[in-house]
């Protein structure tokens, strides 16, 4: 059941919610290849994507912190197609690339245009530092948020609620019936929203199937029909 209460409190992830990391990652692969000289990188893009997404799925249960995902996915992707090259130097790359590539989503500005003066800003985002703050500030997105929470710099991750504490603290302890996750993850943004009991809201522009466990509170498939479930409960 959808709740007829007041959205005050906004709280963005950023990854595949505003922003298209899809293009972003692909870029930042493809830049990283070239640096090492990689032939054929298409060959063994998806072996990449299958190690990153594993190596966040541990960083989402706690088994290991963000940090650790910079390196080691490529001390695997090195072993597991058996070339020579560094990790290290391939991370360096990598994360270069992931800050200096990649859009917001089509309607994702405006969408922030037009939120920003009627609640206030947040965003919690699992994710390196040096990746987001690169990308916060070349897609000038500071301006909108009141707080931005990065998984890396305060050693937790979503769903965990302490970082949902963090962001909280930070916004001056809002009302939580007032507030309102927006994510596309529903194993992070939309766990770790309904286990600190706020509402949420999925972006599902992939068209999933939520599965009987999901809390969802609303559902968009498109960024702008955020605007509209703001407004509305603003009356």
């Amino acid at each position: 059941m959808v709740a007829a209460v007041r959205y005050e409190t906004l709280l963005f992830d950023l990854d595949h919610t505003l922003l298209d990391s899809d293009a972003s990652e692909i870029a930042a692969y493809a830049h990283t290849m070239a640096a090492i000289g990689l032939e054929r990188p298409d060959d063994h893009f998806e072996r990449y994507l299958r190690i990153n997404h594993a190596m966040w799925a541990a960083v989402e249960r706690g088994e290991i912190q963000p940090s650790e995902v910079r390196h080691r996915r490529f001390e695997q992707f090195v072993a597991e197609i058996g070339i020579t090259a560094d990790p290290m130097a391939m991370a360096d790359e990598f994360v270069w690339g992931l800050g200096n590539f990649g859009d917001l989503y089509d309607g994702a500005r405006e969408v922030l245009d037009q939120l920003a003066g009627q609640a206030r800003l947040a965003m919690i985002t699992n994710g390196l530092s040096d990746v987001q703050r690169a990308r916060i500030e070349r897609l000038d997105l500071a301006r909108y948020f009141d707080v931005v929470v990065i998984s890396s710099e305060v050693g937790v991750t979503k769903p965990r609620s302490e970082i949902f504490d963090i962001a909280f603290e930070q916004l001056g302890r809002p009302d939580k019936q007032t507030a309102l996750m927006i994510g596309d993850s529903l194993t992070s943004d939309i766990r770790g929203g309904s286990d600190y009991d706020i509402a949420t809201c999925w972006f599902n522009w992939r068209g999933s199937v939520a599965g009987p466990d999901a809390v969802i509170t609303h559902e968009i498939t498109q960024i702008g029909q955020l605007v509209e479930i703001v407004s509305t409960s603003a009356g």
